[in-house]
C-alpha cells in the first residue's frame, strides 16, 4: 500500500509538472489540463478508487491555499479596493447562494433547501488563479488583477460561512434562516478578525526576534492552522482567519523579516500553492467518472444537467447584474466624489495649517494627521489614474471562474446526506463549465476591451521618483555622512568621502554595483551603509502606507533594497 501510494503520489507530481509547461508554451489554463489529465488517468487499466475525507480538504488544504494567496497580497491594494471588493466577496456571495438554492429546491423539489443553499455556497465564491495568469499574460490592468484576488481570498470565507449554517441545517433539520445566517457571518466574521489579527501578529513578532529562514518557514507552515483551529473551535469562521493572519504577515513581514527569510517565505509557499492547487484539480478530475456513477444511482441524468444548467445560468446572470450597479454609481457619482472629497481634503489642510503644535504630543498626532491627508490625496490619484471603469467591470464579471474552493469545499458536504453525490458531481461539473467557458474566451474579452498597458518609461519614473522620496527622506533622518559616528569615533574621512561621493549616490539611484572600503575601515563602511539602508526602509514603509504609487513600484524598490541588504549585511 505505501508502495502504492508513493507511486500515485509520485505521477501525480510528474502530470503537474508536464501540465504547468504545457501551459505555458500553449497558453491553456493549467486547471483545464490538469482536469482532463486526471478524468484520463481514471479511466487507465489499474487505476485505484481514491477516496479524499472531506475533513482533509477542508482543514488540510483550504488554510495553506489562503495564506499563501493572503502573504501576497498588498494590503494597500486590499484597502484601495476595499468597496468592491466587499461587495463581491460578501453581498454578491450570499446573494447568489440564497437564490441558487430557493431555484434549485424549486425546480427540483426532492432536493432540500438547505442542500440546495449548500449547493449555493458551493459554486459562489470564484477562483482567481486561472484568471489572473490568463490576465498577466494578456495585459490586465493591475487594480483588476488586485480586483479579482481580493475578490477570491475574501469569498471563500464568506461562502463557507453560508455552507457551514447549510450542513448545520442539514444536520439538524430541513430548515434554514437567512437571518440566522446573517447572525452567524456576523459573528463569524468578527471574531476571525481578531483571532486572525492575533495571530498574524505574534507570529510575526516570534519569527523577527528569531531571524532564521530555517526556523521562520518552519513556524509560518504552522500560522495558517494556528488561525484556522482555534478559529473553528470559537465557531468562527476558520479560512477568514487565515486570510486576515496572512495579511499581517505580509504588510508586517516586508519591514520586519530579513530578506532571506522574505524570499525562503515566497519561493516555499509558492511551491506549495502550486502542488496543492495542481492536486484539488487532479482529483477533481480523477473523481468525475466515479462521481457520474454514484450520481445515477440518486438521479437521473436530465435532473443533473438542469440543475447545472439553472446554477451556471444564475452564476452568470447574478455576477453580471451584479456589477451592474457598481457601473451605474462610477457612471454617475464617479467625478462628483472626487471633487467633494478633494474640497473636503483642502478644507482638512487649512486646519492643519492653522495648528500651532504646543508640545511633542501634538507634533506627532499632527504629522499623523498629514500622513493621513497625504493618503486621501493619494487615493484619489489613484481613481482618477486607475479607474475601475465599464469595461474593466465587464473583464471582473467574465472573470467568474470557478475551482479549488468549489471543488474543496463541495467535498465537504456530510456524507450520507441525501442527494450528497447529486450536489458534489453539479458542482464539479459547474467548475468545469466555468473554467472552460471562461478561461477559453477571457483572453479574447480582455484584447477586445483594448486597455492600455503602462509604459515602460512610465514605470521606470515612478521607480525613480520614489527611490529619490525614499533617498531623501533617509538622508534627512541619518544626518550627513560626515557627522557619522562608529561606537563613539569618527568615520573615517576617506570613508565618508567615498560613501558621499560613489556609495550613497549609487543606493539612491538605483545602482547596484558597490565599491567596497579597504579591509581596515570595511566595518565602519557597512555600519554607515546599514544606517541609510534601514532609514530608507522606514521610509518605504512610510510610503506604502500613504500609497502615492503602485504596488509593484513598491515591490521594485524593495526589491533593490533587499539587494544592497544582501551586500552590506544586517
Amino acid at each position: 500500500m505505501d508502495h502504492q501510494f508513493a507511486l500515485i503520489a509520485g505521477a501525480a507530481l510528474a502530470i503537474m509538472i508536464a501540465a504547468s509547461v504545457f501551459s505555458r508554451r500553449t497558453g491553456v489554463a493549467a486547471p483545464l489540463l490538469l482536469v482532463g489529465l486526471g478524468i484520463g488517468a481514471s479511466y487507465l487499466p489499474g487505476a485505484p478508487t481514491i477516496h479524499v475525507e472531506p475533513e482533509l480538504v477542508l482543514a488540510g488544504v483550504l488554510p495553506p491555499l489562503l495564506y499563501s494567496s493572503a502573504v501576497n497580497l498588498p494590503v494597500l491594494d486590499v484597502r484601495r479596493n476595499f468597496q468592491l471588493i466587499t461587495w463581491l466577496s460578501i453581498v454578491l456571495v450570499i446573494v447568489s447562494a440564497v437564490v441558487i438554492g430557493l431555484v434549485v429546491h424549486w425546480a427540483f423539489p426532492s432536493i432540500r433547501l438547505s442542500l440546495a443553499i449548500a449547493l449555493g455556497a458551493v459554486v459562489a465564491p470564484t477562483d482567481a488563479v486561472a484568471a489572473t495568469a490568463i490576465g498577466r499574460r494578456v495585459g490586465l490592468p493591475p487594480r483588476l488583477m488586485a480586483v479579482l484576488e481580493g475578490e477570491s481570498l475574501v469569498n471563500d470565507a464568506s461562502a463557507l460561512v453560508v455552507l457551514r449554517t447549510a450542513t448545520a441545517a442539514i444536520a439538524a433539520a430541513d430548515t434554514f434562516s437567512v437571518a440566522h445566517t446573517a447572525l452567524d457571518f456576523l459573528w463569524a466574521v468578527t471574531g476571525a478578525v481578531l483571532i486572525g489579527l492575533v495571530v498574524g501578529w505574534l507570529t510575526v513578532l516570534l519569527r523577527e526576534r528569531l531571524d532564521d529562514p530555517v526556523l521562520n518557514t518552519t513556524i509560518s507552515f504552522a500560522v495558517p492552522f494556528l488561525a484556522y483551529f482555534p478559529a473553528e473551535e470559537a465557531g468562527v469562521s476558520g479560512v477568514l482567519a487565515v486570510v486576515l493572519a496572512g495579511l499581517v504577515t505580509g504588510s508586517l513581514g516586508s519591514r520586519r523579516f530579513s530578506v532571506r527569510d522574505r524570499q525562503t517565505q515566497a519561493t516555499t509557499w509558492t511551491t506549495i500553492s502550486f502542488i496543492l492547487e495542481s492536486a484539488v484539480f487532479l482529483a477533481m478530475g480523477y473523481q468525475l467518472p466515479e462521481l457520474l456513477d454514484a450520481a445515477r444511482d440518486e438521479t437521473n441524468p436530465g435532473e443533473i444537467g438542469g440543475i447545472v444548467a439553472i446554477t451556471v445560468g444564475l452564476l452568470i446572470a447574478l455576477r453580471f447584474l451584479g456589477l451592474a450597479w457598481p457601473a451605474i454609481g462610477n457612471y454617475r457619482h464617479r467625478d462628483e466624489q472626487g471633487a467633494q472629497m478633494r474640497e473636503r481634503l483642502d478644507q482638512f489642510e487649512e486646519r492643519l495649517d492653522a495648528m500651532a503644535p504646543a508640545d511633542e504630543r501634538e507634533e506627532t498626532r499632527l504629522a499623523w494627521a498629514r500622513r493621513r491627508l497625504a493618503r486621501g490625496r493619494a487615493d484619489i490619484a489613484f481613481e482618477e489614474r486607475e479607474p475601475v471603469t465599464t469595461r474593466g467591470l465587464v473583464v471582473i464579471a467574465w472573470a467568474g471562474m470557478r475551482g479549488v474552493v468549489t471543488v474543496a469545499a463541495a467535498q465537504t458536504i456530510p456524507v450520507g446526506t441525501p442527494h450528497r453525490a447529486t450536489i458534489v458531481l453539479a458542482a464539479f461539473l459547474v467548475a468545469l463549465i466555468t473554467l472552460v467557458l471562461f478561461g477559453l474566451t477571457l483572453p479574447l474579452v480582455i484584447r477586445r476591451m483594448g486597455f492600455e498597458a503602462e509604459s515602460a518609461e512610465d514605470k521606470r519614473d515612478a521607480f525613480q521618483s520614489l527611490l529619490r522620496s525614499v533617498g531623501e527622506t533617509a538622508l534627512d533622518t541619518v544626518g550627513p555622512v560626515d557627522e557619522q559616528t562608529v561606537d563613539g569615533i569618527p568615520v573615517d574621512p576617506q570613508i565618508a568621502t567615498m560613501l558621499k561621493e560613489q556609495v550613497l549616490p549609487r543606493m539612491l539611484t538605483g545602482v547596484r554595483e558597490v565599491r567596497h572600503a579597504r579591509p581596515d575601515t570595511l566595518e565602519q563602511s557597512l555600519v554607515v551603509q546599514r544606517r541609510y539602508l534601514d532609514a530608507m526602509r522606514d521610509a518605504l514603509g512610510s510610503e506604502r502606507s500613504i500609497g502615492a504609487y503602485s504596488s509593484e513600484t513598491y515591490r521594485q524598490v524593495q526589491g533593490l533594497l533587499d539587494s544592497f541588504e544582501q551586500r552590506v549585511g544586517r
